[in-house]
């Protein structure tokens, strides 16, 4: 039975540091979607623990986007007052190994609120990181230019800054995780 599909759908999500130490880890959330440009993970919450032993629980379901090539994730959280909000890590392409998808976080983030304000978060944790850990000059540039990336996506309401297919996404994590009920 543990080699049946709907176990190996629950995977766990780890965002490492620039040095290579763990920085947070989710509890396992639900593979929806795979392609060759991403990974798609569902959750009603989450269980998160900080790098410092920090647990917290997440508040809103949420679409979890991990690209395999760009460099950015996004979490689209469903708000209890309506809407999406859309969180962007600027961050490395996800990898996965031993059922684990893995990145690295390079701090600077971008939200998309349900009204479409757009800001930049962390620019200052952004800034303090790239002089600790010592950013390259190329490291820097790619940063730089996927940050125009996200805003030019945002702006052309282009995937994952859909709404609707967040939606649909969330309604088949749903549908694929009825209870069962007896005959």
């Amino acid at each position: 039975m543990l080699n049946d599909k709907r176990f190996q759908a629950w995977k766990q999500v780890q965002a490492y540091k620039h040095d290579g130490k763990l920085h947070r880890q989710w509890s396992p959330a639900f593979l929806v979607e795979e392609t060759d440009r991403y990974w798609a993970l569902a959750s009603r919450m989450s269980s998160v623990i900080e790098a410092d032993g920090r647990r917290w629980m997440t508040k809103e379901p949420a679409i979890f986007i991990l690209f395999k090539k760009e460099w950015m994730n996004v979490i689209a959280m469903f708000k209890e007052s309506g809407g999406i909000c859309y969180y962007v890590n600027v961050a490395s392409p996800a990898i996965i190994e031993k059922d684990v998808l893995k990145y690295i976080d390079y701090d600077l983030d971008v939200k998309l609120y349900p009204d479409l304000v757009e800001k930049t978060l962390d620019e200052k944790e952004f800034a303090h990181n790239a002089k600790l850990y010592g950013y390259d000059a190329k490291l820097m540039k790619v940063i730089e230019n996927t940050e125009k990336k996200i805003v030019r996506m945002i702006d052309r309401h282009e995937f994952p800054f859909q709404d609707e297919t967040i939606e649909k996404l969330y309604q088949e994590f749903l549908d694929r995780n009825q209870p069962i009920s007896d005959p």
